[in-house]
């Protein structure tokens, strides 16, 4: 059995030691180990892969005993995640995901893709995988809200992915799923806000361009980023060929992301995260 291991604590000598000590003493084996200090704020990270046979629950308590109150502790056996994507209109994201899901590249199921229009439902039909169309006119947010919960109710998911899906979602939605809903966006905002930000970009004269991945929040766009990436471009570029080249940066960095949040390597503290 393959166990991760993750604890956020404060700070204090011999912690890696103590720790260790007891994964030794259960007859169990790590194969990796990361740590980091945040010395602004005290903080120890660590993340070990572990692998054996014992009663996870004895390794957390034994674990929880010699740290600080305040530290955080989660152990768990290392399994395949399952995840439902949310997309609108654009094919780029969910096409990617979609051919990395086919190909093994991904380290999880996908259950079911949701969205509001039916626009991409042939090429969810090519790989096979449920699709549902909850269109949103003439309804209230809460009332579309309620539709896409009753079938996220039935297929229970890890994390939600908004593949460039073009909708705010409410408070209570996002509560609902806290950490669990990992968003893609151009990283021109705040300078470039709301229709055809690549246009805008362009008229700008911009030299590069890029991605950002984030964990959702109740702050539009401004949760815990988890990936960011950039391409160059130039004055000879058009605006659509800058949205083409920055499409392409979109979907790796949401692929990326996403694959660290399904191999556990994520910590979130202070709206901000520390990946291993």
């Amino acid at each position: 059995m393959q166990i991760i291991l993750k604890i956020q604590t404060p700070d204090q000598k011999g912690l890696i030691a103590e720790i260790t000590r007891v994964i030794f003493e259960l007859n169990l084996n790590i194969l990796k180990n990361d740590e980091f200090v945040d010395k602004e704020n005290n903080i120890f990270f660590m993340r070990s892969e572990i692998e054996g046979n014992c009663e996870i629950e004895s390794l957390r308590a034994k674990i929880c005993s010699l740290l600080s109150p305040q530290a955080h502790i989660e152990a768990f056996e290392a399994k395949r995640k399952k995840i439902v994507i949310l997309c609108t209109k654009e094919n780029h994201c969910l096409g990617d995901l979609l051919i990395r899901y086919d190909s093994g590249e991904l380290n999880a199921d996908i259950l079911a893709i949701i969205s509001n229009y039916t626009l991409l439902e042939p090429l969810c039909h090519k790989f096979n995988l449920p699709f549902f169309c909850i269109p949103s006119e003439n309804l209230t947010r809460e009332e579309h809200e309620t539709k896409v919960l009753e079938v996220l109710e039935r297929f229970p998911s890890d994390y939600i992915v908004l593949a460039k899906y073009m909708r705010i979602l409410s408070p209570k939605f996002v509560q609902k799923f806290e950490g669990k809903i990992i968003n893609i966006h151009h990283s021109f905002l705040p300078a470039f806000i709301g229709a055809n930000p690549y246009k805008q970009a362009y008229e700008r004269g911009v030299k590069i361009i890029g991605a950002t991945a984030h964990f959702v929040n109740n702050a539009l766009d401004e949760g815990p980023i988890i990936y960011q990436d950039i391409t160059k471009v130039s004055h000879a570029m058009s605006w659509k060929e800058m949205q083409k080249s920055g499409r392409d940066v979109e979907k790796i960095v949401l692929a990326k992301a996403l694959n660290l949040a399904l191999e556990e390597k994520i910590f979130v503290y202070n709206n901000k995260t520390i990946v291993f």
